[in-house]
């Protein structure tokens, strides 16, 4: 059965596939595989751009190893292949809440762990930071838990403590999670306020714009000066969500009906894209209620699309935004697709790449049926100029050599790679490039 992600730019075919449905079906997959000489990798929902979900050995799916496992005051246990989605909406009905969280919410919780989703949070960071303990199968098969701060030895001098830093955002390079436990906080409201606003003058106002923005979240539009910022503060309420009409209109008919459109003719006819840009930049419009935190933070994506994102630190984001609009003017590229920019407070997962340093995101997107390699390229380029950090998860071509230089704890990561899986169960052709043979 092959394999394809979601924006169709990764496949694979493996050459058995199986569906566990606890821990212990798991850890037979992975001995299973061991003793069959195949390598062994579990899937998410494919909203990985980079192959660092393929295998040509045996792909685990996580179809069937869902759903709340434990829930204790405000640490909720969930089998590894829940999506985001319904991981929100059971914490909804026990009155919880995640403190944060990305933009997309068709992820499953050990998917979007693994690769490090992040979302915009001026006080709180992506979701490894609200993890508590991971439940995980190793290379030998055995099933193991750690905690946040656990003293215990796993085995040859690899502490609790270091497998949960590392395990948080583990690229499934250390072993196959199966269940993960996070904090979560009572049910909250968040004011959003969306608003269009001039690209220089939101640069000149950066600074105060992320200090008076718990969630800060802008997307500039190429051969424009203008930017459509959403902006999530909490709210006492009472809740005033948009309603169906106006919750269909912004997130269905403008945001991909009408973008989707916009998308497919400037396909056909590049040169009308900046004239598109011009005309969408005109048809912002500003609004402002209040909702619950995850209906808040999450959007509907549905046109396909390929993505570029880099972490840069904090200090670096302006310099970085003007860059890449610099570039763009340059170089006459037609960029249909706005660039994504967001923050992050320091992280202390080993990969996250937020570890350690304030953080600024830029994210570039093009058309899927029209890639354009020169842009991400170039962007790139401007990137790790600025010591970037790419996402895991997202299209980029640095390697080992590169990332050891950007990582504080990337040597750690690679050391404790070999003490766990020395024969590289868990590996395939993306950790390959990324952490080395």
């Amino acid at each position: 059965m092959a394999f394809r992600n979601w924006s169709g730019n990764q496949s694979a075919t493996p050459a058995e596939v199986r569906a566990p449905a606890s821990a212990r079906e798991v850890a037979r997959a992975v001995r299973d595989a061991a003793e069959a000489g195949m390598r062994v990798r579990m899937t998410g929902s494919g909203h990985s751009f980079t192959g660092v979900a393929l295998t040509e050995g045996m792909m685990l799916r996580p179809d069937r190893l869902t759903g709340v496992l434990a829930v204790e005051d405000d640490q909720v246990t969930v089998a590894a292949g829940t999506t985001i989605r319904a991981l929100n909406a059971e914490l909804a009905r026990r009155g919880l809440a995640l403190a944060n969280m990305g933009d997309i919410d068709a992820q499953t919780v050990a998917g979007a762990i693994q690769t490090g989703t992040h979302g915009s949070g001026r006080d709180s960071g992506g979701l490894a930071d609200q993890v508590t303990a991971l439940e995980m199968v190793l290379a030998d098969g055995e099933t193991v838990t750690v905690r946040a701060g656990g003293e215990a030895e796993i085995r040859d001098g690899v502490t609790e403590r270091d497998l949960f830093d590392a395990a948080r955002v583990g690229l499934g390079a250390l072993g196959v999670l199966t269940a993960i436990t996070f904090r979560a906080e009572p049910a909250f409201l968040l004011r959003h306020v969306r608003r269009p606003m001039p690209l220089g003058a939101l640069l000149d106002d950066l600074d105060s714009l992320t200090a008076g923005s718990e969630h800060l979240d802008f997307f500039w539009l190429p051969h424009t000066d203008t930017c459509l910022v959403k902006r999530n503060n909490r709210d006492r309420g009472p809740a005033s969500p948009p309603g169906a009409f106006r919750r269909w209109l912004d997130d269905e008919f403008l945001e991909n009906t009408v973008f989707g459109a916009a998308c497919a003719i400037g396909a056909l006819a590049p040169a009308a894209i900046p004239a598109i840009n011009r005309l969408s930049a005109l048809a912002l419009s500003q609004g402002a209620w209040v909702d619950a935190s995850h209906r808040a933070l999450i959007s509907v994506r549905r046109v396909r699309f390929l993505e570029m994102e880099y972490a840069v630190p904090r200090e670096h984001l302006e310099q970085a935004i003007r860059e890449v609009r610099d570039l763009i003017e340059r170089r006459g590229w037609r960029i249909g697709f706005p660039v994504e920019v967001r923050v992050s407070p320091p992280g202390d997962a080993w990969l996250s790449t937020a570890y350690g340093r304030a953080t600024g995101y830029v994210a570039c997107h093009i058309y899927r049926p029209t890639p354009n390699p020169a842009y991400f390229e170039e962007v790139e380029e401007i990137m790790t100029g600025l010591g970037g950090r790419p996402h895991w998860g997202k299209l980029h071509t640095r390697d080992a050599a590169y990332l050891d230089k950007v990582y504080p704890r990337f040597a750690d990561f690679l050391a404790l790679r070999d003490r766990l899986d020395p024969g590289r169960l868990f590996g395939n052709a993306y950790l390959e490039t990324v952490l080395g043979p």
